[in-house]
């Protein structure tokens, strides 16, 4: 969830899996997000191996506790989990709260400290302790740059905004459990079958019922898949199937592992612009802009324009978007 208040340096996160990927790189964590458009099992099994769900969604007082409905809270709950005691920081916590509950899980070193340290505390001293991490902060913050327009004085009403929120579904000890930092304790939502869907079943059917006790057509959510890193495998098959000599199957692969590797690299480029300061670029367009007699327009222009919109905003009309 996001406030003004009591965020002690955490920043808003975006709900995007290349946001997501680069802070399991970044925790040593040889997995991947991607986005989920669809729970019907074709397209979730094509994801596997699958080891959480991570569900954005907005926040409003009435869906609070929508999801116990269908779920029971499991005070003896014996893995890991940490409670959210700082603002903007659920998109790390639900991560850290989803990995620290998969076994014989490979991390880099700050991670596994972290992890041991935190051993045996309960769920408010583990958020303490994790949202107190400096590294953690930077990790999560590298890729929500601050704003460096700021739009105050101008005298625009202030407006509060919607609060979105994020929790994790996966299985655990043979049960699926959601687990947001939010609530006193992680809501069990009852056992799962080993065959078929598995897990994933019961995952999908708690999701849709929270889904609809939104408005019909609502569209505050958001789905990602933590899943492992597809291509260490797909490079296995691909010699597997070029010492096969089958060329087919060979091709189909090739184009598996090349459609992995543009869908990170696209990431990789989104998230060097998240992380870019562009202060620079806009102070040599200004000088551009000077140098070329234009910038005394440009600013009467800019003036004209914002005097408007601040007059809308005050008049409490909608502000046009250029």
């Amino acid at each position: 969830m996001s406030a003004e208040d009591d965020s002690s340096g955490w920043q808003l996160t975006e709900s995007d899996p290349g946001v997501f990927s680069e802070l399991l790189k970044t925790l040593g964590v040889p997995m991947i997000v991607d986005d989920l458009y669809s729970l019907d099992p074709d397209t979730l099994a094509s994801l596997q191996p699958l080891h959480a769900l991570i569900f954005l969604f907005k926040w409003i007082p009435s869906s609070a506790d929508s999801s116990t409905s269908t779920g029971q809270y499991d005070p003896d709950f014996p893995g890991f989990f940490a409670h959210q005691v700082v603002n903007n920081a659920c998109a790390t916590l639900a991560v850290l709260n989803a990995l620290g509950n998969i076994s014989s899980l490979q991390t880099g070193p700050q991670l596994a400290e972290l992890n041991s340290f935190t051993t045996g505390m309960d769920p408010q001293t583990r958020g303490m302790v994790i949202t107190s991490a400096d590294w953690l902060r930077e990790a999560h913050n590298a890729l929500s740059p601050p704003n460096a327009v700021s739009l105050d004085g101008l005298g625009l009403p202030r407006k509060s905004e919607d609060a979105y929120h994020f929790v994790v579904y996966l299985p655990i000890m043979g049960a699926v459990y959601e687990l947001d930092g939010l609530k006193q304790y992680p809501v069990r939502h009852g056992p799962y079958e080993d065959h078929g869907e598995g897990w994933l079943k019961t995952a999908r059917e708690v999701i849709e019922n929270r889904i609809a006790t939104y408005p019909v057509g609502a569209l505050e959510f958001s789905l990602l898949a933590l899943r492992d890193d597809p291509l260490p495998s797909l490079l296995t098959r691909l010699q597997e199937v070029q010492a096969s000599g089958n060329s087919a199957a060979t091709a189909e692969i090739l184009s598996q592992i090349s459609n992995e590797k543009s869908k990170q690299q696209r990431w990789a480029f989104e998230n060097s612009l998240r992380k870019h300061n562009h202060v620079g670029l806009i102070h040599a367009l200004l000088i551009a802009l000077a140098k070329g007699g234009k910038l005394s327009s440009a600013q009467e222009q800019a003036k004209t324009i914002m005097r408007a919109r601040v007059e809308k905003k005050a008049s409490g009309e909608d502000m046009d978007e250029d």
